[in-house]
């Protein structure tokens, strides 16, 4: 399925290809630059083209609805502002910050803070989001605020209907779980009332459509959504460390998914070890074991980055993946760490999907 002919040819003269953020059977979504009649500035494009047939229409009806939500939101300064649209594609601008499972902001209050204005706001222009259960949907932008994206969900509504009231209140109860899990002492009596009660909606989809929702999207559209990770993810990740590990030289190791043009999504594997030729004996022994399929990159690594309880920051990993290094900044929490990323970032692997963002050369200063 190829573009409109009036939308391919607004990409070829506007739109410069960057880096693929996700690609799956609803929808391309990359970072690129869009040229304005003031300059290049950095957007995220999405795009219908490369959807199967058979989710087609599926897939239209989303982004209908987000570009109806968009539309509508423009001026809140909530999420981001939809800058063209077409029949088959979209341009929104690109918010400087990271997603919430990357930036756990734990005991930072004035987010939440932030995050529930944004929520406000967005109510009081009769949106309901829909969808913020994903921590994937919520970012933090590199000032602290909250914002929220992807309004493929989303619903708009002329009037504060019992409808409304209850989407509002089930966005309210979704932000308040990512409250609890960053910064549960912060929860107010009322809020944690809030978390124990599920709308009735809330409960029957819980009980009945969730179910036929997850039969449909992981059974026959094949789709699991975990952090963006997909199936390879969640089934082919634990597998591959745990055989990762077993080579001796072999300290320990970390897999974090990035979005592939080719097969939608690939594997990248940090592995901690003293021993660069390391990473051609790897490939080699889990291509022999044959299934599941071996990451399409494995980096050696002296040491891998660990947060101050020992855990490995696959948040920073994931980011190197993805070539989306002018985030890292607001990441990096100690002197430590920043040394660490001047070296790998030099020998990272992921070089077919680069690209030079203005903002990349200042993301690792002295």
């Amino acid at each position: 399925m190829s573009l409109p002919k009036q939308d391919a040819a607004f990409l070829s003269t506007s739109w410069t290809e960057g880096v693929l953020l996700k690609r799956d059977v609803f929808s391309t979504v990359e970072r690129g630059r869009l040229r304005t009649a003031s300059g290049e500035i950095n957007a995220v494009l999405r795009r219908l083209d490369q959807v199967p047939w058979w989710s087609h229409l599926v897939a239209r009806h989303l982004f209908e609805r987000e570009r109806k939500a968009l539309t509508l939101a423009r001026d809140l300064g909530v999420g981001p502002k939809l800058l063209w649209s077409g029949r088959s594609a979209l341009v929104r601008d690109f918010i400087d910050g990271v997603a919430l499972h990357l930036a756990r902001p734990h005991g930072d209050l004035s987010y939440f803070r932030s995050a529930k204005a944004a929520l406000r706001k967005l109510h009081r222009a009769g949106i309901c989001h829909n969808d913020l259960a994903k921590e994937q949907n919520w970012l933090r932008g590199n000032e602290g605020n909250a914002y929220l994206t992807d309004f493929q969900l989303a619903a708009c509504f002329k009037r504060r209907s019992r409808l409304f009231r209850i989407a509002a209140y089930e966005d309210l109860r979704h932000l308040l779980k990512h409250k609890r899990t960053y910064a549960p002492d912060a929860l107010t009596p009322r809020e944690r009332k809030l978390l124990e009660r599920k709308s009735v909606i809330a409960r029957i989809w819980l009980m009945t459509g969730k179910k036929v929702y997850q039969a449909i999207t992981r059974g026959l559209f094949s789709f699991t959504d975990r952090e963006g990770g997909g199936r390879r993810l969640v089934n082919d990740a634990p597998v591959l460390v745990a055989r990762i590990r077993e080579n001796p030289a072999v300290r320990d190791a970390a897999i974090v998914a990035f979005a592939d043009r080719r097969s939608g999504v690939g594997l990248y594997a940090f592995v901690e070890a003293d021993l660069p030729e390391l990473e051609a004996r790897l490939h080699s022994t889990l291509a022999a074991a044959n299934e599941p399929k071996p990451p399409e990159h494995i980096q050696v690594v002296s040491r891998l980055p660990r947060g101050a309880g020992g855990k490995v920051r696959t948040e920073i990993l994931q980011l190197i993946a993805m070539n989306q290094i002018d985030l890292i900044e607001p990441l990096i929490t100690s002197p430590e760490d920043r040394e660490f990323f001047r070296d790998i970032l030099g020998s990272r692997k992921n070089l077919r999907d680069r690209f030079n963002f203005e903002s990349t050369d200042r993301a690792l200063p002295s």
